[in-house]
Parts: C-alpha cells; sequence; structure tokens
C-alpha cells in the first residue's frame, strides 16, 4: 500500500465517520427516516471498495456506506438518500439509506437490493453466475459507457457484502452451493460484529460464518481484521486475486467492532453493555497510529481529517435544501416499457400442423435459445436426459449444452432470485419452478428483490425474467401436484402474470414473456400440456411460426355469440382463462349462440377495457376460475365489473370457482367435488341467462 492509498482511506474514514457523528447531531432531520452507519467497519469497507474495478459488480448492505465512499460516492448524494430528495442518484427518494444502484462509468454495476436480511446472496451469486455464463460462451459482457480502463474487463468479480448474522439465513446456503457447484467469480465479505439487532452472536449462531464456510468444499476462506485497513487490505487483495484467477469463490470472515446503533431506530443505549470493548478496536485510530509510524506528521493528518469534516457539513446543508420528489411521480417506472405493443407473425402458417401446448412451449424456448446467445433456461430436472418432468424441455440440454440449460439443486429461492443478478450482468433467464405448489420459497425473492427493482431504481434495474410455472388439477395430481397460485401472485406488484389456454397463445405469449423486460410468470396448466383431458382438444392448434408474438395484457373472445342473440338481449358473457376457457365451451353447447367467451391470457396486466367492453354487450356476466373463490382474483374481478358497469348490468356478477378449502385431494372422486366443470359451468350459466 503507497501513501496515497493510506491518505485516501484515512480521509474517507474521517468522512464516514463525520456523517455518522453529524446525523447524530441531526437526528431530529436525520432519523426522519431509519438508516445505519458504517461506523467501526469503515477499514474492510474501504480496501473493498478500493480494489474494486469499474467492471466489476457489488452488492453492499445496508451498513456500507463507507464502501460507497470508497467507491467514489459523495458525502452529499449519500445524503440526498437519507433524505429521501428527488436527486437522490439511487432511487428517487424511494428507498433508504445507503441501498444504492447504479450504473456510473469509473464504479462497479451496483444492482438494486433489498434489506431482507441476507437476500442479497442469491442476487450477488446470479451475478456471478451470469459472468460465468458469458465467458464460457465467449460473450462480451456489456458495461457502462466512459470507461477509464476498458482493459480490465477480462475478469470481472462479485463482491457480495453481508453480515455474520445473515448467514444463517437458508437462503444463504443455496447461494453458496451455486457458487461452489459452479465455481463462480464471487467473494463474500462477511462483515461480523457479533450483533443482530439485540440478539449476539453466542445467542444466534453456532459457529461464525468462516467455520461455516467449511461446509462447503471448493469456497477459499480467509480472515481479517476487519478494523485494521491493512490485515483488511491485504486479505481482500488475495481473495480477489483468487477469484480473478479464476480459481473460484471465496469467502473473507473480518471481525469488526460496532460504534454505532444498529440502526437510527434502535439504539446502542437501550441495550449495549459492551461498548468500551468494542471502542478499543475503532479503526480510525488505528488506521492515524499506523500513518504516524509511516513517517505522516500529525499536521498532515489534523488537515486530512478538517477537510473530510467541512466537506461533510457543506454537503449536508446543500441535501438539506435539495428539493423533495414530485408528487406527481409517485408511480414512475412500475415497469419498464414492453417489447412487444402489438401482435406479429404467423399465427397460422400455410402447412402447419396442430400441435400440442406442451410442444409449443417446447419450440418457442427452442427458438429463443437459437435466436438470443444470452439467453439460458435452468431449474430442477431440466436439463440433462429428462427435459422436465412434463418433457417441456425435451433434447434442449443436448442440443444447446450444459451451461445454457442446467439442472439446479432443489432450489426454488436461488431459481427464482439468481435471476435478478443475471438479468443485471445481461443475460436472459428463463427459468422453472417444477410445481405451482413448490413456488413458496421463492416468494422472498420474487417479491423483494424482483418485484421491487425496477420501481425503486427508478427504471435503471427492471429485471427481465421468464419463470415457467407448471399450474392446476388435472385428474389424481393430489395435495402437492394440483394447486392454482394465481391470487397470491397477483397480490405482488412489479410482477407480470400470464396464462395462456391453448398452443397458439403460448407460443405467442412464451416469446412476448421473454422479450419483456420485467419479471414475467407464466403459468402453465398441467391438464393443458397433452390435451388429454376430456374437452381439453381446443388447446391443440395450428402452431403459429417462429417469431409469433402476442402483446401481453391483451385478451381474446375464445367464442362469440350469435349475433341475433345478442340483439335479443339473450347472451352471457364468460370471464376466464386457462382451464375455464374449456369448461365454458364444452358448458356453452347447452346453450347455443348464447355465450361469449373472453380469455383474459394475462391476468396482469389485465385487459380490462376488453371485459368492460365485452360486459357492456351482454349485461351478464360470469367470472369462471379453478381457484378457490374466497378472496380470490375472480372475486376482485368480479367486484370491479360491479363498480364500473353497475349500469350496465342486468344481473348480479356471477362467480364460480373452486371448493374454499385448502388443498385439493389425492382421490379422483373428492376432486371432482371440489372443482368446476363443465356441468357446473353450464347449471351457473342457465341461472344466469333466467336472470
Amino acid at each position: 500500500m503507497d501513501n496515497e492509498l493510506l491518505k485516501r482511506a484515512y480521509r474517507l474514514m474521517h468522512t464516514a465517520a463525520a456523517m455518522a457523528t453529524l446525523y447524530e447531531e441531526e437526528k431530529a432531520v436525520a432519523s426522519r427516516y431509519v438508516h445505519a452507519t458504517a461506523r467501526g467497519h469503515e477499514a474492510v469497507q474501504l480496501a473493498a471498495a478500493f480494489l474494486l474495478l469499474e467492471t466489476d459488480y457489488a452488492a453492499p448492505y445496508y451498513r456500507d456506506d463507507a464502501m460507497l465512499l470508497g467507491l467514489g460516492l459523495r458525502p452529499y448524494e449519500l445524503m440526498l438518500q437519507l433524505l429521501a430528495k428527488a436527486d437522490d442518484p439511487f432511487s428517487g427518494g424511494r428507498t433508504y439509506y445507503s441501498h444504492p444502484s447504479l450504473r456510473r462509468a469509473g464504479i462497479p454495476v451496483i444492482p438494486h437490493q433489498s434489506s431482507a436480511t441476507g437476500m442479497q446472496a442469491i442476487p450477488a451469486t446470479g451475478m456471478a453466475h451470469a459472468i460465468h455464463y458469458f465467458e464460457k460462451q465467449g460473450i462480451r459482457i456489456e458495461v457502462p459507457q466512459g470507461l477509464n480502463n476498458p482493459g480490465v474487463e477480462a475478469s470481472p468479480l462479485v463482491l457480495c457484502s453481508i453480515g455474520d448474522g445473515a448467514m444463517t439465513e437458508g437462503e444463504v446456503s443455496e447461494a453458496l452451493q451455486m457458487a461452489v457447484l459452479h465455481q463462480l467469480p464471487i467473494v463474500y465479505l462477511v462483515q461480523d460484529n457479533d450483533w443482530g439487532i439485540s440478539a449476539t452472536g453466542r445467542e444466534m449462531r453456532a459457529m461464525n460464518a468462516f467455520e461455516f464456510a467449511a461446509g462447503f468444499p471448493g469456497l477459499h476462506r480467509l480472515q481479517v481484521d476487519g478494523a485494521d485497513f491493512g490485515s483488511s487490505y491485504q486479505g481482500l487483495a488475495e481473495a480477489f486475486a483468487h477469484v480473478r484467477s479464476r480459481r473460484g469463490p471465496v469467502l473473507v470472515h473480518a471481525k469488526c467492532p460496532l460504534l454505532g446503533h444498529h440502526t437510527s431506530g434502535v439504539r446502542r443505549e437501550w441495550y449495549r453493555n459492551d461498548l468500551a470493548a468494542h471502542q478499543e478496536q475503532d479503526p480510525l485510530p488505528r488506521l492515524h497510529a499506523r500513518l504516524l509510524q509511516a513517517g505522516f506528521f500529525e499536521a498532515d493528518l489534523t488537515a486530512l481529517a478538517t477537510d473530510a469534516q467541512a466537506t461533510v457539513r457543506a454537503d449536508w446543508q446543500a441535501a438539506v435544501a435539495a428539493p423533495n420528489p414530485d408528487p406527481a411521480t409517485f408511480a414512475d417506472h412500475e415497469f419498464a416499457p414492453a417489447a412487444v405493443t402489438a401482435e406479429a407473425g404467423e399465427r397460422s402458417p400455410a402447412g402447419a400442423e396442430k400441435a400440442l401446448m406442451v410442444d409449443a412451449a417446447l419450440h418457442a424456448v427452442d427458438d429463443i435459445l437459437r435466436e438470443f446467445p444470452e439467453a439460458l433456461f435452468y431449474g430442477q430436472d431440466v436439463g440433462g436426459e429428462l427435459g422436465g418432468v412434463f418433457r417441456e424441455a425435451a433434447l434442449l440440454a443436448k442440443k444447446y449444452g450444459d451451461a445454457r440449460v442446467f439442472n439446479t439443486p432443489i432450489q426454488e429461492a436461488y431459481i427464482v432470485g439468481s435471476t435478478a443478478g443475471m438479468a443485471a450482468v445481461g443475460a436472459r433467464p428463463i427459468v422453472e419452478i417444477q410445481f405451482a405448489d413448490y413456488i413458496w420459497p421463492a416468494l422472498n425473492q420474487l417479491v423483494e428483490e424482483l418485484s421491487k427493482s425496477c420501481y425503486l431504481t427508478m427504471g435503471k434495474f427492471p429485471v427481465s425474467a421468464l419463470i415457467r410455472v407448471p399450474i392446476g388439477a388435472y385428474g389424481g395430481g393430489g395435495p402437492y401436484h394440483s394447486g392454482s397460485i394465481e391470487s397470491t401472485l397477483l397480490t405482488i406488484r412489479g410482477i407480470k402474470v400470464v396464462y395462456p389456454s391453448n398452443a397458439a397463445d403460448m407460443k405467442g405469449l412464451m416469446r412476448a414473456a421473454f422479450l419483456d423486460p420485467n419479471p414475467v410468470v407464466m403459468l402453465e396448466h398441467k391438464g393443458l400440456y397433452w390435451s388429454k383431458v376430456p374437452g381439453t382438444e381446443d388447446a391443440k392448434t395450428m402452431e403459429p411460426a417462429t417469431g409469433y408474438v402476442i402483446p401481453l395484457g391483451k385478451a381474446a373472445v375464445s367464442q362469440a355469440a350469435d349475433p341475433d342473440k345478442l340483439r335479443q338481449g339473450d347472451t352471457a358473457l364468460v370471464v376466464t382463462y386457462g382451464m375455464g376457457v374449456h369448461w365454458a365451451k364444452a358448458a356453452s353447447r347447452d346453450f347455443p349462440g348464447q355465450v361469449e367467451i373472453l380469455d383474459l391470457r394475462t391476468l396482469n396486466p389485465i385487459d380490462f377495457e376488453a371485459v368492460n367492453e365485452a360486459t357492456r354487450r351482454h349485461g351478464k356476466v360470469l367470472v369462471l376460475t379453478e381457484e378457490p373463490l374466497l378472496n380470490s382474483f375472480a372475486e376482485s374481478l368480479a367486484g370491479r365489473i360491479q363498480r364500473q358497469c353497475f349500469q350496465e348490468l342486468d344481473a348480479p356478477v356471477f362467480i364460480l370457482g373452486a371448493a374454499n378449502l385448502p388443498a385439493i385431494a389425492l382421490n379422483v372422486e373428492l376432486e371432482r367435488q371440489m372443482l368446476p366443470s363443465a356441468a357446473k359451468v353450464a347449471a351457473t350459466l342457465g341461472e344466469l341467462l333466467a336472470y
């Protein structure tokens, strides 16, 4: 380490300390929104920042403001976020202090991450996974414009910063497992201050992170004194060199004191009795003493400290005076603009044959992998010989190789959460959850990391991810392979949900979902895959040509009513999707010409304009779903129709769905009693038409 590096570290350490002091002095203003500071952790954070290159990727956590200073952020910029100001460069006043998201020349790419403890490990590992994939495929990683040193892009790495308490999260183990399994280029920097919030290390864990990491063969381990800049810099330099030379992932365990509050809302004086012991390890006086030993003069060090403090004070005044966000912008960036806005391509090309839904899906993914080298497909059992338990990825691994189509462990959280990191690097992941009933471990990542990213980064980091989920009951699947989950998914803002009912729509929507820059969950009914369920023959259609797309959020009339019946006012509308389309078609044979079926195709964004227009034509509406009705999407949609189309309705909006029970029974007769059917739909339509 040369003297300039030491001087820079000393000045920035004083900057971080001065910020923490000022925030405490100005807590009436500074603590309006909760924050944490790096006080006690500055040495190891600055060491990491100085070693990162602008072609790297970083996932700092909520105590890492010193790291951000080391990367080149000004105190003023951090204060803009602290005070939730309009010019906050990360989120425009939308998210907490020290929650960065940035694409800026000269600084590593910093995608969005949440405050959910330990959740950053999976997206960060997904970044490393994308880097690894691109390198194996010979694909150049796109980097921000204006790089100062383009030559360093040969061996980028990811830094994942995390606390020792967070290492006990199960999702961290999933990340470490994949990092070792694929030997990914990532450094996990674990900052251990022996505290969670008010729980100490001895209460929370049986071992520290260094000891825990021994259970992952192939994960190189290092320990550093996180309160000593020299030890931290030397250890992290070794870790970075190990990863840059592609010798596998590294975990660095750094012991640090906690000198500030846990956060501004949980104050140290409420429960801490070890402050004196932690104060002895303060990295600032330790670096001061080292610089004096290295020949620096006291006056020079005082000048550096004074300059840092003056900068912090001046930046604070400017940040306090900065404008707040325009309230009119509150809804901006819910989604990135859609890539597909109109239907395109041939839906029924000359000479085409009818295709099963499962084959249309397979061919759509095959077309995508052939056309887009940045695309890859992974999940449980989708690679290798099997190609998915429904054969929906059959032979793709053999065709495109194990680097592009591969199996994962039984790790739903990693499968979904890694897509956020993949997308930040430029990969285009298609992933699969084997059954809808098993998506629940992935919800943490879907909600906290994927759904919020575009909105909280002001559009800088939308997550382009296609998540395939086989769904629905199909005759004896039982309680863990038959569930419907769309209502739960539709309470998550910031994701799109697609639910095709036939092969042509499957192929067109699959491509549009892949091209969409936002997270898209595609629900694929298992009972429609092969059209083996009686009454689902219409799920087979002529297969569209390669490149065919349907814009998300556009409903389609699956069956029109007879115009004469419509003029006579003797018709009804069924609003449905998935299997409901086929129940409605079968039921409508009892009412020739009297039933129009509107297939929603996309549940979010919903084409309510089409629902509205069709409702006004018919005046009688049945909303049909496979889900249990209580508190469901179907009930919500019925209420919306009732509210907005009340004057045009000739009857209350009817709804039909499954029984309000916690699971689908295994016995097929019990299942039949629980679910809708063509006969049940016919009975309901008869009542509605006679109203």
